[in-house]
């Protein structure tokens, strides 16, 4: 049973569907997996009772399929909620929360006949792209031991890349779906904003900045997870019709033009070796048909990170504050995420306007540059992975690095204005992994999935 582990998810459904394999002998090998090698990962957390689980595994076995994820084993990002299981977020301040119901995202892959098993473990938050936090501690990169998984999906991408879940989700703000994808080998897919919804909580309107999202080892499962998490909810504004994105997975990509940003005209740091490495790999998509040529930099990359920055701090000072706002709960936040929260409540009207006009004008600028490109490719990180016992680098290539998250600069390109990016893993430098995002035009998310595609094929052959 173990060789079924490391297949793509959806043969591992195709055997569920024709019966060569059983949910119950599926999560038995899931099990075995995990005990023998998320000890030390520390990918999965809060994992449910294995009896439980097997009771769960033996009454899909004996139902009608729900849907293509039926009889699958699944551990969610422990920023989203799962109705019984806790949802810590990696809080002190949350340890003993327990959902009631579960979101809108989670009940979908549920519905679609998904067991959930647990938690995929995240930083604080979510916040900062290194999977570490006082209540679980740190997740392990799958390929390089004693190295950062990245994050915020960290626990997600490192229980796919060592075969303990077929796909997860995800979630992206600032890189969490595209940065641990390429740090441990797997695709990561932030969708066009409005394409998944998140939970009709809150302030609904102003300045949306983070999505839900698949994660997956082949393309055709990115876009089948997407498929089963995407589509509108009336509850919330701003939500995409559900278009099917599996169905047109497999296109000829000739004539389907390429521009590289590379570093952005010098702008984003890089560690030695990520520029030439990831230059190497995207003319390899000339071997797809595809035109592939060095773009310059479209926009302004210091306007790009004060609207971020602003827009950032903005949204989580709105989120946390309540938090902050008890003596006894601030004092179990990282100092990270009081600092966002500070910087975000002395900001002016002036200043958060100012911020989303210049993401407004870079929308306008990168709508323009698609007439021109069909995808728009940086590297999925700015250095490689480094030491798990860093909270961040301080610097890359002799540049400071200002702030927690400055590093991850190289990913607000697309985060700023929600395009569609996938994140497809290179083939190791050196025994370092690294990846590319794969940016498209709003609301173009098939056409990246079909990118991501082609590039699967040219690198299984």
């Amino acid at each position: 049973m173990d060789e079924y582990l490391d297949r793509p998810a959806h043969v591992i459904s195709d055997a569920l569907a024709s019966g060569d394999l059983t949910a119950t002998a599926l999560m038995q090998a899931t099990l075995d997996r995990i005990a023998a090698r998320n000890p030390g990962l520390n990918a999965i957390v809060s994992l449910r009772d294995a009896d439980a689980l097997m009771a769960d595994a033996a009454a899909a076995d004996a139902s009608p399929r729900r849907g293509w994820l039926h009889g699958m084993p699944l551990a969610v990002k422990d920023l989203a909620n799962v109705a019984g299981l806790p949802t810590t977020m990696g809080s002190p301040a949350l340890r003993d929360n327990v959902a009631k119901t579960s979101d809108i995202m989670v009940r979908r892959l549920q519905d679609a006949g998904a067991i959930v098993i647990g938690k995929t473990n995240t930083p604080e938050f979510g916040l900062g792209s290194h999977t570490f936090n006082p209540v679980f501690g740190a997740t392990q990169n799958a390929i390089m031991a004693g190295r950062t998984a990245g994050g915020s999906s960290g626990g997600a991408a490192v229980a796919l890349a060592a075969g303990m879940v077929a796909v997860a989700d995800g979630s992206d703000m600032m890189g969490s779906l595209r940065n641990p994808a390429g740090w441990n080998g797997v695709y990561g897919m932030r969708p066009t904003w409005g394409r998944v919804p998140s939970e009709p909580l809150g302030e609904m309107m102003l300045h949306p900045l983070s999505t839900n999202g698949p994660m997956a080892r082949h393309p055709r499962d990115l876009a089948l997870l997407l498929d089963t998490m995407a589509g509108p909810d009336p509850r919330q504004p701003f939500g995409l019709d559900h278009v099917a994105t599996a169905p047109g997975i497999d296109a000829d990509l000739t004539d389907r033009r390429i521009g590289w940003l590379g570093d952005w005209g010098g702008a984003y740091a890089m560690d030695d070796g990520v520029l030439a490495h990831s230059a190497a790999q995207v003319a390899r998509f000339a071997d797809l048909g595809c035109v592939v040529e060095d773009a310059p930099a479209p926009f302004s990359a210091a306007a790009l990170w004060e609207s971020w920055t602003t827009l950032r701090s903005f949204a989580v000072a709105a989120s946390l504050g309540p938090l902050y706002d008890q003596p006894a709960m601030r004092g179990a936040l990282k100092d990270t995420a009081i600092w966002e929260i500070e910087r975000g409540r002395a900001l002016t009207g002036g200043q958060v306007q100012r911020a989303s006009l210049i993401r407004s004008d870079w929308f306008r600028a990168a709508a323009r540059l698609f007439d021109r490109y069909d995808a728009l490719v940086l590297p999925t990180a700015q250095c490689w992975p480094f030491p798990i016992a860093w909270a961040w680098p301080r610097e890359i290539a002799g540049h400071a690095m200002d702030s927690y998250h400055r590093w991850m600069e190289v990913v607000v390109p697309a985060s700023l204005i929600g395009l569609p990016a996938a994140a497809v893993p290179l083939p190791l430098s050196h025994g370092r992994p690294m990846g590319l995002q794969l940016m498209g035009r709003s609301r173009d998310d098939v056409g990246v999935l079909q990118l991501a595609a082609g590039w699967h094929r040219i690198n299984a052959a």
